[in-house]
Parts: C-alpha cells; sequence; structure tokens
C-alpha cells in the first residue's frame, strides 16, 4: 500500500542531522591533519592527543561545526527537502563547503602563523575537501533513499488537477507515470466552466468550494492544466488556493503572465512553474529574513529614545491611544495585526473604512509631522520581528479594500507570494492611494517587484526610502 511521504519536516531534519554529523567528523578528521602538517613543518605538539586536549581545539570542535550549521541554512538547501536535483546539491554542497572554508580559515587557521605559503594552501584544500565530500555524501545519501521511495511508488504526493479536459488527463497521466524525482497520486481533477469536460469517475465534485476539497483530501499540491488560456480564471482560482499555503504548479503554456520570469531550476525539473514561490532565489529569501531580523532589532534598540518621545507626543498632543492597530492580509491571505503611531483622531472611522486624502482632517497636526517623515511606521518593525511583515514588500492593506481590488485587478492575489513590507516600489514609485482606482494603479508596480525580486532591488528600494524620509516626502 503507497503512502505519501515523510513530511517536509521530518525529511528537512535528516539533512540537518546528517550534515551536523558529517561537519563534527569533517572538522575532526581535519584536526588530525592540521596537527600532522604542522608537527612535520614545525615540531609545535609532542602528541596527537595533547594537540586535540587543548582547551582551544576543544572548543573549536564543538563550536565550529554547529556554526557551519548556519552557512547551510542560508544556502538555502533545507527549504526545499524534495524533489532537489543532483546538480542543484553539488553546486550548493561545494558553495557551503568554501564559505566554510573560508570563515573557518580567518576565524581560527590564520592565527597558526605557520609563515608558509604552502601550508596554508594545503590546510585549505583539506579543509575544503573533507568539508565537501562528507557532506555531500551524507545528503546524497539521503536524496537517493527518498528517491527510491518514489521510483517503487512507495511515496506519493497527493495531487490535485484543477481542469477535467483531455489536456488536464495527460498531465495526469504524465505526472503519475515520471518517478524520477517525486512520485504523484492524482485524486482528481476538477471540472472547469467553459472547457470539455471528461467527467467519469476522477471528477471532483464542483459543489463543493475547492478549499474544502483540498483539506478534506490532505491535497500536498495543486497542477493548474487548463485547455483554454484564461487569465482572469486562472488568477481567480490562485485567490481560493494561495491561503492553503500549498505548492501551486501551473504549466508554462497555460498563462504567459505568470510564467514569463521561468527560473533554470524550472527548465531542469519538472515542466512546471511552482507560482506560489516568488522569483528570488532560496538563499535569496533566507538572507532576506535574517537581514530583516537583524534590521529590526537594531531599530527598535537604538531608536526605542526615539519612539519614546514620539509616545509622549502623541499622547500630549491628542486623546486616545499611543499605538493604532488594525486588521490587515498578509503572505497567503493571512491575517494580522499591523501597529502604527496613531496618526488620526480617535474613533477617525466609525463611519466606516476610509481612505486617507489631502488635507484630511482626521489626521492630527502631530500626526500629520508624523506621517510626512514616516515616523508613524516605526513599531512595525515589531511586525517585521515577529515574521508577519518584511521591510521591503508589497504593502498590505485590509480585507474591505482588497475585495474592490480584486474586482478591477484579479492579479491583485499575486501580491500573498511574499510577506507584506514596511516600505516598497511601490511606494517608492507611486506613493500613498487614496482611491480604490489608485490602489489598483499602485498594484501594477508591486507585480514589477515581484517580477524582479532580489536582494539588490531591495537595497535600492531601502535607499529610495530613505531619502523620501529624509526630504520628509510622505504624507
Amino acid at each position: 500500500m503507497t503512502r505519501r511521504p515523510d513530511s517536509e519536516e521530518f525529511q528537512r531534519m535528516k539533512y540537518v542531522v546528517s550534515d551536523l554529523f558529517t561537519s563534527f567528523v569533517a572538522f575532526g578528521l581535519f584536526d588530525i591533519c592540521r596537527y600532522h602538517i604542522l608537527i612535520k613543518s614545525f615540531s609545535l605538539h609532542p602528541s596527537l592527543r595533547d594537540f586535540l586536549l587543548e582547551p582551544k581545539m576543544i572548543w573549536e570542535q564543538a563550536v565550529v561545526p554547529v556554526l557551519m550549521l548556519a552557512i547551510y541554512w542560508l544556502s538555502g538547501y533545507y527549504n526545499r527537502p524534495f524533489g532537489k536535483s543532483r546538480l542543484e546539491e553539488v553546486l550548493s554542497t561545494i558553495s557551503s563547503a568554501l564559505l566554510n572554508t573560508v570563515w573557518i580559515y580567518l576565524a581560527f587557521l590564520i592565527n597558526d602563523h605557520t609563515g608558509f605559503r604552502r601550508v596554508n594552501y594545503e590546510l585549505i584544500l583539506i579543509l575544503f575537501g573533507l568539508l565537501f565530500s562528507l557532506t555531500y555524501i551524507g545528503r546524497l545519501s539521503i536524496t537517493i533513499l527518498a528517491r527510491m521511495h518514489f521510483r517503487k511508488r512507495q511515496w506519493k504526493f497527493r495531487t490535485l488537477i484543477i481542469g477535467d479536459s483531455e489536456v488536464a488527463r495527460r498531465v495526469g497521466n504524465w505526472l503519475e507515470s515520471n518517478t524520477d524525482r517525486m512520485g504523484h497520486e492524482i485524486i482528481g481533477f476538477v471540472p472547469v466552466e467553459g472547457e470539455d469536460n471528461i467527467k467519469d469517475n476522477r471528477t471532483v465534485r464542483t459543489d463543493t468550494p475547492l478549499k474544502e476539497v483540498c483539506m478534506r483530501n490532505k491535497v500536498d499540491n495543486v497542477v493548474i492544466a487548463l485547455k483554454n488560456h484564461d487569465d482572469a480564471k486562472v488568477l481567480a482560482i490562485l485567490y481560493h488556493l494561495f491561503p492553503l499555503e500549498i505548492p501551486i504548479r501551473i504549466a508554462p503554456d497555460t498563462m504567459s503572465f505568470l510564467t514569463s520570469s521561468i527560473r533554470l531550476k524550472d527548465i531542469y525539473g519538472e515542466p512546471f512553474v511552482d507560482i506560489t514561490s516568488p522569483t528570488l532565489s532560496e538563499s535569496s529569501k533566507n538572507v532576506k529574513r535574517v537581514f530583516d531580523v537583524l534590521a529590526s532589532i537594531a531599530v527598535l534598540v537604538l531608536l526605542s529614545p526615539l519612539m519614546t518621545l514620539v509616545a509622549l507626543g502623541v499622547k500630549r498632543n491628542s486623546a486616545g491611544p499611543v499605538f493604532y492597530s488594525q486588521e490587515r492580509i498578509g503572505r497567503h491571505q493571512k491575517p494580522f495585526r499591523i501597529y502604527k503611531f496613531r496618526t488620526m483622531c480617535e474613533q477617525a472611522e466609525k463611519g466606516g473604512p476610509a481612505l486617507t486624502v489631502d488635507g484630511d482632517s482626521r489626521v492630527t497636526p502631530f500626526g500629520r509631522f508624523l506621517r510626512k517623515y514616516r515616523i508613524d511606521e516605526l513599531p512595525q518593525f515589531w511586525n517585521v520581528l515577529k515574521g508577519d511583515m518584511s521591510i521591503v514588500g508589497p504593502r498590505p492593506e485590509r480585507e474591505y479594500f482588497i475585495k474592490q481590488i480584486v474586482k478591477e485587478a484579479p492579479y491583485y492575489g499575486l501580491v500573498c507570494q511574499v510577506r507584506p513590507g514596511i516600505t516598497s516600489w511601490a511606494m517608492v514609485k507611486y506613493g500613498y492611494a487614496s482611491t480604490v482606482a489608485q490602489m489598483v494603479e499602485r498594484t501594477r508596480y508591486d507585480l514589477i517587484y515581484l517580477s524582479n525580486m532580489s536582494l539588490f532591488i531591495d537595497i535600492k528600494i531601502l535607499i529610495y526610502t530613505i531619502r523620501t524620509i529624509l526630504w520628509g516626502e510622505g504624507k
């Protein structure tokens, strides 16, 4: 009887444990080689035992392998524990081993003072060789074992196909027969209005909401395979599926709007594009998150005196609480509470949700100053630290306005691929929106950002944002 594969968390833990174990072994073997090279060249230590039991060496042997895991995590290797290509695995392991070699040499080996370049080169090459070879052997063993389970059809991903035409059936047959990296168990085909649906015992009933079908059948991923290319139809499907936080894949020829940024990893893998993941490398995703956390901690600590003064100013200049919180929609359409310094009078929206306009009478005099220099946004670094937001990303909106935006721009749901941000390309190039029509127009800048996401673009947006703050161009 076939079963679903191990959970991603368990498979990821296998790689982590393997990397930690091989790191301890590799660094231990390196210290033995290090001893023999140094004793041969300089006769520095009387015995291997004395060398390895030095307090400094014991500390290194205990701490260095643990610190190496940070580099492995930053590389993004653990982000996708299934479906790895061999080339991807080799390149990721080489780059991680090289980075670990460099920082270990600079932190520990450079103090050996050998005085001979040849000895230094030998130590570096040995360290790199041990780190790469042992780490790769451990990783490859886990990957091969997983592939064996897939090829023997012992593991299968429960997959739902959106579409019930001949095209969808061909896609389903291909997925079930292709077990090179991952196996698929097609649990059903969802008929789509306007297509030539086959409708047999594998057809999913359409009287049940798609989200409920996925949850009830414990779907691992969804594949959209439509015969007719209909942008609005696909976007409507995506909008309802994003909250499930499962991979949603689409054939490259199904929708050019979504598949215009096919990445190399997609080409070498299955001929489907994962449209629930932004065009950002796995390592860049992790680096971006680390930057968010470190920068948020720095801002909250260093600017705490300023935030205290602002809090006193808000309290003194108008009645009401210091902070203003509001429910916004974030990544995968998950609601969260955003925090800001209050810039409006109390009960400013007692008549219902309303966007801020120029000269808005609801904004207090002190609040107008805070908005001009974006100081009211500082508490949102707490949202970033919690993981609700990022420093750079599409601005989060309220569900009340999102429903109106989606009617005019169905593609708005695509911004839910990433964490919303304190600042964004749309805020830099367009600014605040005072009408739904302007919000729709601003969304186009968010889509440009999603199609070109990179750490370089984030830095560029931050530079523009700092200029906006210094010149007081907020409102």
